[in-house]
């Protein structure tokens, strides 16, 4: 191979044109088997959504499936029964972005914040996230959610404390960006219709946006993923095989250059149809059945 193939491999990760279908199997497998830094907890059985009870039991089975696989678990939520999992992750010894769910009800908001700090304070966070897109949805002024951030700061100093959003947003919103301890950004480059073969090397530019504009501060990728199945956008194909290349082309990246990263997601959805379309269903590396895919 020469320099400029191997600088090109650098960027835009391994060329499977050689590879077959096997072959690229066998390599998602051993990526799978080496673990990942983090990976975002998906709590919903079938037939749950957001609104309904989460049981204890169904999350101490998800994360004894999880962690053999991973260091970190991300959630989303402290209310509802989603204010277990940081307790329980702890109990497997793995460590937590805990999240805050912040929308346009000041009543939740206000129970989510207290969750949050209270799981804090007990010692099952390791990141406190105040809000996921909260921005992007417009469901709060950036005022109104820059006061959750500082309430929650002045409640657990010693916690980092950030907020998660598109890559993006970081670079539109300074006074955000002030405030964050820590920056988390979700990068998507299949939202933006990126064709796959290209999709490494616009996840590092989507990850270095973020980085020039947090200016030093730390840079976690809180989100990434491929669908395995669903309709197309633009280039993006959602595919059996796609969604093992990306996922093998970003563990990699993740553990060559120390990138913190949160893959999304753990398990299938059918929830999600409903706000992301029919490709909601299927971004996780587990079945709904709670079954490896692949």
């Amino acid at each position: 191979m020469s320099f400029k193939e191997e600088r090109l491999s650098a960027l835009t990760g391994i060329n499977f044109d050689s590879l077959s279908d096997d072959d690229i199997l066998k390599i998602y497998r051993k990526h799978l088997a080496r673990g990942m830094h983090g990976i975002c907890i998906s709590p919903y059985v079938e037939g749950q959504k957001p609104g309904d009870q989460l049981s204890e039991e169904q999350i101490h089975r998800r994360i004894k499936i999880l962690k053999p696989f991973t260091k970190w678990i991300r959630s989303f939520s402290c209310t509802e029964g989603n204010e277990h999992i940081p307790r329980i992750a702890k109990e497997y010894g793995l460590k937590t972005l805990v999240g805050a769910w912040l929308g346009n009800d000041p009543e939740i908001n206000n129970k989510e914040i207290d969750g949050l700090i209270k799981a804090t304070r007990d010692g099952y966070v390791d990141i406190a996230a105040v809000g996921n897109e909260v921005m992007y949805r417009e469901d709060l002024s950036e005022q109104e959610l820059l006061d959750f951030i500082y309430q929650v700061k002045e409640a657990v100093p010693g916690t980092p404390v950030g907020y998660v959003d598109a890559y993006y947003e970081f670079e539109h919103r300074p006074r955000i960006t002030e405030a964050c301890d820590v920056i988390l950004a979700n990068c998507y480059p299949y939202w933006e219709g990126c064709h796959c073969d290209y999709s490494l090397l616009y996840m590092k530019d989507m990850y270095n946006k973020a980085l020039r504009a947090g200016n030093g501060k730390r840079v976690i990728i809180t989100e990434t993923g491929w669908p395995s199945q669903g309709s197309s956008l633009h280039g993006a194909v959602p595919s059996a095989e796609n969604f093992m290349k990306y996922f093998i082309n970003a563990q990699q990246w993740s553990k060559e250059d120390n990138i913190e990263m949160f893959y999304f997601s753990s398990f299938d959805e059918s929830w999600k149809v409903g706000s992301e379309g029919d490709v909601g269903a299927y971004w996780g590396i587990w079945t709904k059945d709670e079954e490896l895919k692949f």
